[in-house]
Parts: structure tokens; sequence; C-alpha cells
């Protein structure tokens, strides 16, 4: 089975537990206007241009051949507790090709985590569940039209998928916020959040990502307006204000994941 990618990253500590591999997938039906890898939102296989150099982004592969990949890693994963992640864009917008992955690395006992909005039918979630031992999952926000104005989707399906996805058995379910100035970056917008995440059963911890503009290269290179360009990255002391405000919910609350 072929599907595509833009990246694959190894030895990084986000993103799950221990030592991962994370493979970036393309394609996403979300348009969040700080998203760090614009290049993962469209399927279509792409040219950036940075510092001069044309760089093509997006190939297609195998299970096998990413396999290849993952296996280099095997005793980093065994002695640190780590594994592989799918990312993307939304993994699940080439959900088969995820879930052939997802059951080779399973198959040969790789911890599987997946980072994920959760914005298609349940349907589809249903099918690569088994096979993942940790979702990530966004929440972005609970007004359904500020996230519609921000993300270009509502946010209904996101929090009915959130309920479903943590009422399956053996899947640990974190919630994680990025949290971003002028559209969630206040204290009661973090609390709703919170409160939402608190009532999602056997949900015990949340993570806030604080918003950067690591990414802002990428969208000269790709020829399109960086959106958020004049929002300021929060201070650590505002992040801090906003942890402890997740707090309160009783959750397990960290800054970055």
């Amino acid at each position: 089975m072929t599907g595509r990618i833009f990246d694959i990253q190894r030895f990084s500590v986000h993103d799950g537990p221990g030592i991962r591999t994370i493979v970036f997938l393309k394609g996403c039906p979300f348009r969040c206007k700080w998203c760090c890898n614009p290049e993962s939102q469209e399927f279509e296989i792409q040219t950036m241009l940075m510092n001069g150099k044309r760089k093509k982004a997006g190939q297609d592969v195998t299970v096998e051949e990413v396999m290849k990949t993952i296996r280099r890693d095997q005793p980093y994963y065994h002695r640190s507790g780590g594994g592989v992640t799918l990312s993307g864009g939304e993994f699940l917008a080439q959900s088969e090709f995820a879930r052939e992955l997802l059951m080779t690395c399973k198959e040969e006992g790789f911890h599987t985590a997946v980072e994920s909005t959760g914005g298609l039918p349940f349907e589809v979630i249903e099918r690569v569940l088994p096979y993942i031992d940790m979702y990530l999952m966004d929440i972005k926000h609970m007004d359904p039209e500020k996230h519609k104005r921000y993300t270009g989707r509502s946010n209904e399906l996101i929090l009915e998928n959130a309920r479903k996805i943590a009422a399956a058995s053996g899947t640990q379910l974190i919630i994680r916020v990025p949290v971003v100035p002028e559209f969630n970056a206040t204290r009661e917008e973090i609390k709703e959040i919170a409160a939402f995440a608190a009532t999602l059963q056997g949900v015990k911890e949340l993570h806030l990502l604080p918003y950067h503009r690591y990414g802002e290269g990428k969208y000269e290179a790709l020829g399109r307006p960086y959106e958020m360009a004049h929002i300021r990255t929060m201070t650590d002391e505002e992040a801090e204000v906003l942890l402890a405000e997740a707090k309160k919910s009783g959750l397990t609350c960290q800054l970055g994941g």
C-alpha cells in the first residue's frame, strides 16, 4: 500500500513517550491559520523555494519503505519506551495507509501514537483505533464559530469524536491545546477546554502547546501569506498563568507535549 508523506523525523522526544520516529503524512481538511507545517495541508506534491533552492514537499512511499526507516531505531524504542508517531497534516486523511502502517508497527511490537484533530467521521477513526496505543488529540476551542473562523471548520464533530475515542477501550487519550494569542490564549477559554477534557472518560492529561512562529518561513517558500505575522509569542509568565488555570480542572497538565 502506498501513502504520501513529506517527512520522517527520527530521534524525536516529543509527540509521545521516549525516543520516537515521527512520520508526517500529507493532507488535512483543516486550514489552521497558525499551522507550522503548511506543506502538510495539500495532498498534492508541492515545490517549495527555500534559500533560493527548490525543494519537493511530498513523496509517495510504501508501508515497507517507511518500516525500513522505523526498524533502524528499534533499540532506542526499547531502551526509552519510545516508538512511532503518525502526524501531519491529519493522518486520518490517509486512513487506509495509516491503518496498514500502524498495524505493521503493532505486529512488530512498536508503541504507536498519533497526533490528530479527529475531525473526520468516527467510522474512519474506528478502523484505526485498535492499532493506536496513544491518541494525542487537539481540542482547539469550545466555540464552534470561532473555531471555524480560525481553522476553516467547526468543532462539533471533533468534540463528538473526543467523547467516542475516550469511551473506546485500549487507547490512551491525551488532550492537547495549541495556545494561540487572539484565538484561545485567555484564562476563560483554556478553562472551558480543560473542563470539557475533564469530562472525557479515562482522560487524565492535558498539554498546552504555546504558539510559535517556527513555520513562518515555509509560507513564503510556498508563495503563501502568513496570516499570523502580527501575533507575538507568549511569555513564560503568560503561559504559566494559563497552565495554572488548566490545572484547576483536576487533570495533570503541562506545557509542551
